[in-house]
This record gives structure tokens, C-alpha cells and sequence, in this order.
């Protein structure tokens, strides 16, 4: 590229929209509580959910998900020229990546300016199966952002979890995730 150019990432309309919707919250953190859990998991149960729209760069997100005391989990969603992705960073305390880290999905179609839908991609579905959870090879993953709310839901067959965090009630961020530099 020629002089100070910056590439920039072609984008459509929805996921533009969409993804300025949740990027108008950087810096801001919120307070979440399971709404569904069909299969009762207790690493969720009775712990602070906090979402913490950490770090907003023109073609990334960066959403630290804090379970409790565990800063272990950030969501990524970046703009790719064909869409959006979200991964999911997993670190231990020490920084280095847990072996179930990166996995996530890619938009397969428009979706809407409140709501984006992440089927497994293909090296999700690969991890899946050699971590012996094939069953999660149907995952798909979905967040919605309205003015006074934000999901994050995961479903597949037979399985739903799903995360309403309250945007109208900001809270004192948490310390940087696991892995990332405090700032």
C-alpha cells in the first residue's frame, strides 16, 4: 500500500450496525444473569456476570466475559471482509491459551442490525470433535444488542444457554482478562 494508507475492511450495512451498536459501549462494563440454562451448568450458578466492552479497534472488539473471579474468557468479533467473526480467547491465570480457545463462528448471511447468528466454523468443529464434545459441532452462537439490553446465547440441538446483560445500569470495570495487558 501507498504512504499512510490503512486497508480498510468492506462491510455490509447490518454488520456495520451492528457491530457500532455494541462498539458506542467501549469502556463500559455490565452486569449479566442467565435468563435460560436448559442444561443446569453450576459454572455459572450464583457468580457476578460482568461483560466489559474492553478494547474497540476500527475492525475488532474485544468483550471480556468475567464469570466470579474467572477472567479466563473474551469474546472477539472482528469484521473480515466477508463478515463477522466471533472467537472465543480462552487463557489460564498465567496467560498462556487454554487447549479449548479460539473456537467460535463466522456470519453465513446478513442477520440484522440487533442480531448476528455464528454457526461453528470448520477449526471449532475440529477442536470439538478431538476434545471428545462432538456434540458442540452444532453450535451456533448469537448476540443481540438492544438499547437497554445485550445477549450472548448458544444453542444447538437440544441445548440453550443464554446471558442478558442490563446496558442501562454501567458498572465499574473489572482488572483485564487473563492474558491481557492491564490499561
Amino acid at each position: 500500500m501507498a504512504g499512510n494508507q490503512v486497508a480498510n475492511t468492506v462491510s455490509i450495512s447490518n454488520h456495520d450496525a451492528f457491530f457500532n451498536s455494541i462498539k458506542q459501549h467501549c469502556g463500559k462494563a455490565y452486569s449479566g444473569k442467565v435468563t435460560v440454562d436448559n442444561a443446569k451448568s453450576d459454572g455459572f450458578s450464583n457468580k457476578p456476570l460482568i461483560m466489559h466492552v474492553r478494547k474497540c479497534e476500527e475492525n475488532q472488539l474485544q468483550i471480556p466475559f468475567h464469570v466470579g473471579d474467572d477472567a479466563s474468557r473474551t469474546w472477539l468479533i472482528t469484521k473480515t471482509g466477508s463478515g463477522l467473526s466471533l472467537k472465543h480467547d480462552h487463557r489460564h491465570k498465567d496467560g498462556s491459551s487454554d487447549i479449548s480457545t479460539m473456537y467460535g463462528g463466522h456470519t453465513v448471511d446478513a442477520g440484522w442490525a440487533q442480531v448476528q447468528s455464528f454457526p461453528a466454523d470448520q477449526y471449532s468443529k475440529e477442536l470439538f470433535v478431538q476434545q471428545g464434545i462432538p456434540q458442540s459441532i452444532g453450535n451456533t452462537w448469537q448476540m443481540f444488542i438492544y438499547p437497554k439490553q445485550f445477549t450472548y446465547r448458544l444453542i444447538r440441538q437440544g441445548r440453550e444457554f443464554r446471558v442478558d446483560f442490563d446496558l442501562t445500569t454501567p458498572i465499574t470495570p473489572p482488572a483485564a482478562p487473563w492474558g491481557y495487558e492491564q490499561k
